[in-house]
């Protein structure tokens, strides 16, 4: 029994793309759910962007932020709730059309468009594993939430994958991550530690050029309403909401939903210095593969930041898949295969878990995926 555990020839490619197909189908149903719920007076995080898009389609940018205006916007689709647009002004460059449509089309048109650019960056990584991307519950959860985990996802696949051959678009792709910043706190230590200075000068111009333009477009009123939103998100993060801190997916988060702020703070600095340290030693683990070095960082990211949620970790598709390329290419250790099913699901399993059980286990999922990127890295 314990080697039909340890071994699991059973799980051959074929059965693996069953269940891949299994899973995708099951997962339509439960995005169509997704769909029904956001259009009822509850409301739903997508409202933001939408109301935030609406208002810049309209010629009126600035009122993005203006609290009083996303509350009349947002209601007036039928939602009694209504959400606080926090993200910086060169995300209205991606908003903008969506808002310019109906909110039941653009939730359908942003979920489609960001799914498939994410699907298309991360294929491009993994051709041989397509269905394996296709059917990523991390994925489909992201597409569910209709957030921006998916777009995110996309630009750091992309960035990871296009280093080798075109550093100056693997730099373009981090520096727009100038819309969600946090996912990209490891980036320039990675960058710098390879010596990857082409890509490094890229991603800022990338970043500079974004807020340029956003300047140039929305207008000095826009940028500054955006700081009017700190204050918005301090106040999220300041609030003791025990069903927000399960949501999220970082050490941080559960030390605080079980403790309090204090602890929780330790927690939160210990885990961003571990995910650094992995970020700035991957290269030298590696061995200067950058496929590894990359999925090292990638998989040290979901530790980096304190506030961090399961529909922003699309981009753990890279090291989960760089894992079963090698176990392809080299073998799997000893109950690899069955630990590396329990992390494709993971994003998943962890967020349907963690209101009945009253904790978020994906900080340790991503350990542990780190730890086995840690482990196989450098090999030969």
């Amino acid at each position: 029994m314990l080697t039909h555990l340890r071994e699991a020839d059973w799980l051959t490619a074929r059965r693996v793309r069953g269940y891949a197909v299994l899973i995708a189908i099951a997962s339509l149903a439960l995005l169509a759910n997704s769909y029904i719920k956001a259009m009822q007076p509850a409301g739903t995080d997508f409202l933001a962007f939408w109301g935030a898009g609406h208002v810049a389609a309209a010629g009126n940018p600035v009122a993005a932020y203006d609290l009083a205006v996303q509350e009349s916007v947002q209601t007036a689709t039928g939602s009694e709730g209504w959400f606080v647009f926090v993200n910086p002004p060169p995300f209205l460059f991606a908003v903008t059309p969506f808002g310019a449509l109906p909110f039941p089309i653009a939730w359908i048109a942003w979920v489609g468009v960001t799914y498939a650019l994410w699907a298309w960056a991360s294929i491009r990584a993994f051709p041989r594993l397509w269905p394996l991307v296709l059917a990523y519950p991390g994925a489909l959860l992201a597409a569910g939430h209709a957030q921006t985990g998916l777009l995110t996802g996309a630009l750091l696949v992309l960035a990871a994958q296009s280093l080798a051959q075109r550093p100056a678009l693997s730099g373009a792709a981090i520096g727009a991550l100038v819309v969600k910043p946090h996912l990209a706190v490891l980036t320039p230590f990675w960058l710098a530690m390879g010596g990857k200075w082409r890509a490094i000068v890229a991603a800022g111009a990338s970043a500079l050029g974004l807020l340029a333009a956003s300047w140039l477009v929305f207008g000095t009123d826009t940028m500054a309403g955006y700081t009017t939103s700190w204050e918005a998100s301090r106040a999220i993060m300041g609030e003791r909401s025990d069903d927000f801190f399960l949501r999220m997916v970082t050490f941080y988060s559960q030390v605080r939903h079980w403790t309090g702020e204090g602890p929780a703070m330790v927690a939160g600095v210990l885990s961003g210095l571990a995910a650094l340290a992995a970020a700035m030693l991957a290269w030298r683990k590696s061995g200067e593969d950058v496929r590894a070095s990359a999925s090292a960082m990638l998989a040290a990211t979901a530790l980096a930041s304190p506030y961090l949620f399961n529909y922003d970790l699309p981009f753990l598709i890279f090291p989960t898949l760089w894992l079963v390329e090698q176990g392809l290419e080299r073998g799997f250790r000893p109950y690899e295969k069955l630990g590396l099913v329990a992390l494709w699901f993971a994003p998943y399993a962890t967020r349907a878990a963690a209101l009945p059980l009253e904790v978020n286990f994906m900080p340790l999922c991503s350990l542990a995926l780190l730890w086995l990127v840690w482990t196989r890295a450098g090999q030969r």
